[in-house]
């Protein structure tokens, strides 16, 4: 056999090396050099099969089934392969039979007959083995090589016999090895001849060796897999039979696959090395691989199942650690008893019995005690799960009659699997393949658990991720929508209409209760999305069943952080409304007066028939209006030692710290000598002063200068918005500093860096905050309020005098004094939102739809620039260099093809229509006959949405009648000469400006939207990609090197290699603060952070992004860092820009 298929005798080491790289077992320390050492082996293996010659056998072989006639050569090739064994085997069977018998028989001699009865057997399962070993070959020589240019039509090949019936090797039986990128070229090539019917439903069967188990299959179904040729089914192999065009509908698929395996704890192998290992290998992959599984059992409850059955009980704990669940079905052959199903009801029981404790036994194993019964792991039923076959003979073969009961019991059992179909969902050929290569993957690791290094998992989670991030968007943009009618409402509460009976306080109170109910409504809304969307069951959610409960929480917690915002929000307005009030009742007072004495001044002048001068008005006025002002009295907002304040909420919020910060705190009288100048991070910060640690100084440099940044930012906004101090104000500041604080926990920072860092906000901010106080003061003194009308009062005065027509004045300055401001300012809190909506929903919905696709974004922008500049700021300046990121794409996006314009000109229309439609409205009340209450009735009919100076309505409105029409006319020209201003405004400011206007900034909306929890990996700090808020693990995508975060070694000062996949898979240990400075194992590292996840893969594609990374920018990284270069291993060298980017994917 040698002789014939010279590429089969390296298929064992190749395997034996693929499994090492990914278990490691042998590694020791050094597991990257070690790595590189696999790598360098395989790759001599792989040349070594390249300089070999297809032998003769090969090439008339695959010139034979590229013909026509391939059926009827691969039939006869068959039989005479069969005839060949059957003269080979029955000598060697003989003499092991004598040496077994001989009492003094050589162990290694038996071991040796068992292997020579193993490898005596040749089927046409190893010419296909040898196709696919010539391919896996030349598929590692380059893209242009004609070797490998020659033998790529051998997939398309293998794809027609198995449309044509027959069998493909699926686990090679002797390497207990999978051929990936053979068997991903045969499907690809499959699924390209039949799509799009390329829907698949999966059986397969499993038991002990000669049990019937293909004898079975093919009386079921009519396929030939290989019975009676002297030597059991090795490894696993499947076929496709076509569903008829009138069952395609009933069962939902256009194939059915079926898969055949080796007998479990088989006699043969039973001395080969590993035999156990390789019989759970098969049992998970096929397990894994089935919709319905079928265990073959030959006698009635035997005690010699009970091995065959721990090994499928892990195999099917595993897949529910998988997402999957597949429907078991237990066949009982040789049962002479028709009535066997009634009769043995007791032992079907005390099988259930049996396979429950088998299941606790492996679910301690696997450490997952939550599991306790078989049917928490499958689809089983004792009353339709058994089925009871009688034998396939009448009497002794070959001359036997067959039993007709036979095939009765076996069409009753496919009968069943057909409903069992209906009630699965089939997958595409494109995604059993997918999830083959992954399931094999986690084999070959001895990885059962959860892990997004799986696709169709990976998907599966995505979409669902994706899927309540747009829940989550929906509810939060309707809720701003919403907090922003409710503060307007606040803020205009009595100014148009009497609020005698229903106060400030009531309206505060009942809209806090509103936003409860609306929340409470919107996370009902999203948990029974959250519910339908697994009960539908597209997607593959059977997958990521295990997250439901994470997504509810995260339902949850949403509408806990918008209640607390929201709250903020309402509490706000009510005291800024609150406060406002009593000044608004005095300006109200004076402005009534000066308005009477006005209209006393304007009848005495007229009176007197004279023809008065405009000197002559002047000085009758100004007389007037000092001796008004003399009898009036000015009692306005008190003023309020604001820096004060902020010491006393300072107190109130570290009072349960420790002794030395009360001590520290008590020495602090003012905020003169704090928030001055620059934060400097000290060595003395931290809990831990070792050399180690030092790179986290920069951490925390960075941490603070961001956090010191977002709160200037934040006391900038209050600035502008010309509203008066609200001890919330600083309550959200130190609410800020606690949460980033929070954020970097595993740091261990010291309570005196809390103190000194909120000392310093707290005394720039104590400061700005008393600047807005004593300006709004002074602003809304009525005194100053009276003065700045004086001359809207001498205007009107003169003007009725003069009996001038005021309609068209007082429109532009209604316009231009009230609704404009109110207009920008609506707007300004609008945009923002509007404007990441657009990200999220338009165009753009790809890059922040999820964590992980925006990481990805990131990547691949960086990896496209490719400058170690960028990549430096990436790292060590993460939130800086995303916020930079995502206002980059904003930008982009809204300066092409006028969109921010478009979104302004959106929003502005739709404003402008409802004022123009309270106008015509207005207008048609015949109450109204005056321009003051023509005024007013506007501004109460758009108090919903703007909100309106009262003051400044009240300075406009005017003396005298006017008719409706007129007024309405005047009113609609100045709004559209209004919106022109606005829009010449839109076209003129650059777009940085028009951002410095929003009050909710787009870029930090997407930010926290795609920064999520903000946790970091405790040993890369990479950060986490979990979707939702209240996940209950994190994990990352793409580790990276350790040394790319700034560790090194203590002895050599070189940076280090080591990536957490590898680390968490080797028997390396690592110490840090965490544990208490002593070593610890990587693999118990959850132990110490058992909120992470963090997937055991040292294989090449893991990280190959950052491996390429720091092999390329090592020197630079080590200048950066005041290290020594990393020893980089050589493997990472060769990694290409094309690997990296398919890494990505």
């Amino acid at each position: 056999m040698k002789k014939l298929l010279e590429k089969l005798g390296l298929v064992m080491k190749l395997a034996k090396l693929e499994k090492e790289e990914c278990r490691m077992k042998k590694a020791g320390d050094k597991s990257e050099d070690y790595k590189n050492k696999l790598r360098v082996e395989k790759k001599k293996l792989r040349e070594e099969q390249n300089e070999t010659d297809i032998s003769v056998t090969m090439s008339c072989f695959i010139k034979a089934i590229s013909t026509p006639e391939r059926a009827y050569f691969l039939k006869w090739l068959r039989i005479a392969l069969e005839n060949k064994s059957h003269e080979v085997l029955p000598q060697l069977r003989e003499l092991y039979k004598q040496k077994y018998q001989d009492i003094c028989g050589n162990k290694t001699e038996i071991a040796e007959l068992d292997k020579k009865i193993s490898n005596s057997s040749l089927g046409v399962e190893h010419f296909i083995r040898e196709m696919s070993q010539l391919y896996e070959a030349a598929v590692s020589l380059p893209e242009d090589a004609l070797y490998r240019k020659q033998l790529e039509h051998l997939p398309k090949l293998c794809a027609q016999l198995l449309l044509d019936g027959f069998s493909l090797e699926l686990v090679n039986g002797d390497s207990s090895n999978i051929a990936e990128k053979w068997l991903s070229s045969v499907f690809s090539e499959l699924n390209t001849l039949v799509e799009p019917k390329n829907k698949i439903m999966v059986v397969t069967v499993l038991g002990v060796q000669s049990s019937g188990k293909s004898t079975l299959l093919n009386t079921m179904f009519g396929v030939q897999f290989a019975v009676s040729s002297g030597r059991c089914t090795r490894g696993a192999f499947m076929q496709l039979i076509k569903v008829t065009e009138e069952r395609k509908a009933e069962l939902q698929c256009d194939y059915i696959m079926i898969i055949d395996t080796e007998g479990l704890k088989s006699l043969e192998l039973a001395q080969l090395d590993n035999s156990y290992e390789h019989d759970n290998e098969l049992a998970t992959l096929v397990v894994g691989l089935s919709d319905v599984t079928i265990v073959n059992i030959t006698m009635e409850n035997s005690t010699e199942m009970k091995d065959i059955l721990q090994i499928i009980v892990h195999a099917f704990l595993r897949m529910k650690e998988m997402g999957k669940k597949p429907k078991c079905l237990f066949v009982h052959q040789n049962v002479a008893d028709v009535s066997a199903h009634v009769s043995n009801m007791r032992d079907r029981q005390f099988l259930l019995e049996q396979l429950d404790e088998m299941t606790q036994a492996a679910a301690k194993m696997e450490n997952k005690l939550e599991v306790k019964k078989f049917t928490d792991l499958m689809n089983y039923d004792t009353e339709t799960g058994d089925h009871y076959i009688p034998g396939l003979w009448h009497g002794t073969p070959p001359m036997a009659p067959v039993s007709i009961g036979y095939s009765e019991s076996v069409y009753a059992l496919k009968k069943h699997i057909m409903e069992i179909f209906k009630c699965y969902k089939p997958s595409t050929i494109n995604e059993f393949l997918k999830w083959t290569k992954d399931l094999w993957t986690a084999v070959k690791f001895e990885k059962f658990i959860f892990s997004f290094r799986n696709s169709l998992v990976a998907d599966a989670y995505m979409k669902l991720c994706t899927e309540y991030n747009r829940w989550d968007w929906t509810l939060r943009k309707q809720m701003h929508t919403w907090a922003l009618e409710a503060e307007t409402n606040i803020l205009n509460h009595g100014k148009f209409e009497n609020s005698e009976e229903c106060t400030v306080e009531d309206v505060h109170c009942h809209l806090l209760q509103e936003a409860e109910s609306e929340l409470s409504k919107g996370q009902d809304e999203i948990i029974a999305k959250i519910q339908s969307y697994y009960e539908q069951g597209e997607g593959h959610v059977e997958l990521v069943e295990s997250y439901r409960q994470d997504f509810i929480n995260s339902a949850k917690s949403l509408k806990t952080e918008l209640s607390n915002s929201i709250r903020i929000k309402l509490d706000a307005a009510f005291s800024r409304r609150n406060g406002m009030m009593k000044v608004e009742g005095i300006i109200k007072t004076y402005m009534d007066t000066m308005e009477k004495k006005v209209l006393d001044l304007l009848k005495d002048c007229r009176e007197k028939k004279a023809h008065m001068s405009e000197s002559m008005l002047d000085e009758a006025f100004e007389k007037m209006w000092q001796e008004t002002v003399r009898t009036l009295s000015y009692t306005g907002l008190q003023k309020q030692d604001i820096i004060t304040k902020v010491l006393h909420h300072l107190r109130k919020n570290l009072e349960s710290r420790g002794s030395s910060v009360a001590q520290s705190l008590d020495k602090v009288k003012d905020f003169n000598n704090h928030g001055h100048g620059n934060f400097v991070v000290h060595k003395g910060n931290f809990i831990t002063s070792r050399f180690v640690y030092a790179q986290w100084n920069q951490t925390v440099q960075e941490m603070s200068d961001n956090l010191i940044a977002e709160c200037r930012d934040f006391v900038e906004a209050k600035r502008e918005s010309k509203d008066d101090y609200d001890d919330t104000y600083i309550r959200e500041i130190l609410n800020m500093i606690e949460e980033k604080i929070k954020a970097h926990e595993d740091l261990q920072l010291k309570e005196d860096f809390e103190l000194s860092l909120k000392l310093y906000i707290c005394g720039f901010a104590s400061r700005e905050f008393q600047k807005i106080h004593n300006q709004f003061i002074q602003e809304s003194n009525p005194r100053t309020t009276l003065e700045n009308a004086k001359q809207t009062y001498h205007s009107d005065f003169i003007d009725l005098y003069r009996e001038r027509d005021q309609c068209q004045k007082k429109a532009d300055e209604f316009m231009s004094n009230c609704l404009k401001p109110a207009l920008e300012t609506y707007m300004s809190e609008v945009l923002g939102t509007e404007m990441a909506d657009k990200m999220v929903t338009g165009e753009n919905s790809a890059i922040f739809g999820t964590r992980t696709t925006f990481q990805q974004l990131i990547l691949k922008n960086l990896l496209d620039e490719f400058e170690c500049k960028s990549y430096w700021r990436f790292i060590k300046s993460y939130e800086t260099y995303v916020k930079d990121f995502i206002f980059d794409k904003i930008r982009e996006h809204f300066t092409a093809e006028n969109r921010m314009i478009k979104l302004e000109e959106k929003v502005l229309n739709e404003v402008i229509r409802e004022i123009i439609q309270a106008i015509e409205d207005t207008e048609q009340d015949p109450k109204i006959n005056d321009i003051k209450g023509f005024i007013q009735d506007i501004c109460r009919k758009l108090q919903k949405r703007l909100v309106i100076p009262r003051d400044v309505v009240d300075k406009i409105s005017t003396l005298n009648n006017a008719n409706p029409k007129k007024i309405s006319e005047s009113l609609q020209y100045s709004v559209k000469e209004m919106a022109k201003s606005l829009k010449a405004g839109f076209q003129a400011r650059g777009f940085q400006n028009k951002i410095d206007r929003l009050r909710n900034k787009p870029q930090d909306v997407l930010f926290k939207r795609v920064h999520g929890c903000g946790k970091q990996c405790p040993f890369c700090k990479a950060p986490c990609e979990a979707g939702g808020e209240a996940h209950a693990k994190h994990f990352v995508s793409i580790h990276r090197p350790e040394g790319l975060g700034c560790y090194r070694f203590d002895h050599s000062e070189k940076l280090v290699t080591d990536i957490c996949t590898s680390s968490v898979h080797s028997g390396k240990s690592f110490k840090c603060h965490d544990t208490n400075d002593k070593w610890h194992k990587y693999k118990e590292y959850s132990q110490i952070y058992p909120d992470w996840q963090i997937d055991s893969d040292p294989s090449r594609e893991a990280s190959a992004y950052w491996k390429y990374v720091m092999a390329k920018f090592n020197e630079q990284f080590a200048d950066e860092y005041d290290a020594m270069p990393a020893d980089i291993p050589s493997y990472w060298k060769d990694i290409t820009k094309t690997q990296v980017e398919e890494s990505l994917k």
